[in-house]
């Protein structure tokens, strides 16, 4: 049984001009000790799904279809008390903007003590000895020095390792990490890969990744899934997904990625743009950017097929 089990959910948006489906019918599965990375261009839904999952849309955004199972219970349905004690201890969150993450009136030595002993039985010198220990190991120099600073007092990229550290110091089952590295410099991203790694080697932590870096997926993800305009377009082991994309949306974002072993005089660009949620085509989400759409991509949207190694929502791969 999977950690954590995602069923056809779809997230809508009810507007004054009716309802707008940011994701259709996504479906995913992620073991303990698996890390799966989530890809795609801005807009795809890929933070929208973590926000989903730990119940954190905001209005007027909701779960219109589908269900959420973690550790074999379904969550989609709780009331937010319950969902509370989940989330945190059981289900860590790691967001984009450090900036609305952490209380700005508070040290980050006393929002991480507070969360360990909300979620744990800590004494004080326990919490902050072990809050130390998080700081150290996302990167802060200093740490037992810099545990009663402010968040003003740190820079961007600290700021982000601090936000990182806040979610795993309750050590929870599982890490939706939303770009987790994207502020911080070439060591200090190896540094945080390394941490996310070992804590899937040594305590069977599981991990949603979401991240526009490849490099990022090909060195840190067990499995990817590929999203375009709020459905996955391809799922399946990052070598594979890597080496052999069989949905063209994919071989677009992997022909787009400067290569060290091939000299191109200029890289290849996915023509047009992601649709709006209220523009979105019929068919085959990606058909009017696609080089090699055909008549059914036009007007009958594919469920993901089995294409190789992977699975792909692309009738290239229908038979019959």
């Amino acid at each position: 049984m999977a950690l954590l089990d995602v069923q056809d959910l779809t997230v809508e948006f009810p507007t004054r001009r009716g309802t707008l489906r940011a994701l259709d019918q996504v479906s995913f599965s992620i073991d303990s000790g698996e890390i799966l990375g989530v890809v795609g261009e801005s807009g795809a839904g890929k933070s929208l799904t973590g926000a989903a999952i730990v119940g954190l849309l905001e209005r007027p955004g909701r779960i219109a279809g589908g269900e959420i199972k973690f550790d074999g219970k379904r969550i989609d349905n709780l009331a937010p008390e319950p969902l509370r004690r989940i989330r945190g201890r059981r289900i860590g969150m790691i967001f984009q903007d450090p900036l609305t993450t952490l209380n700005p009136l508070y040290t980050i030595g006393r929002q991480l003590t507070e969360t360990m002993q909300t979620h744990a039985r800590l004494s004080d010198a326990e919490a902050r000895r072990k809050a130390i220990g998080w700081l150290d190991r996302v990167g802060i120099p200093a740490a037992a020095q810099r545990i009663g600073a402010y968040p003003h007092e740190f820079s961007g990229g600290q700021r982000q390792r601090v936000v990182i550290a806040l979610a795993l110091c309750a050590e929870p089952a599982l890490v939706i990490a939303d770009e987790p590295t994207t502020a911080l410099d070439v060591s200090i991203q190896a540094q945080i890969i390394t941490l996310l790694k070992d804590l899937t080697r040594d305590h069977g932590t599981a991990v949603m990744l979401v991240t526009h870096d490849m490099g990022v997926i090909a060195e840190t993800a067990d499995r990817v899934a590929v999203m375009y305009a709020g459905r996955i377009a391809e799922i399946g082991p990052v070598a594979a997904v890597i080496r052999h994309p069989a949905h063209p949306y994919t071989h677009g974002l992997m022909a787009s990625i400067p290569s060290l072993e091939h000299r191109v005089s200029r890289l290849h660009q996915i023509d047009g743009a992601m649709p709006r949620l209220d523009a979105i085509p019929s068919g085959c989400r990606f058909h009017p950017r696609c080089p090699r759409a055909f008549e059914r991509c036009t007007n009958e949207p594919p469920e993901l097929i089995p294409a190789g190694a992977t699975s792909a929502a692309c009738w290239l791969h229908a038979h019959g």
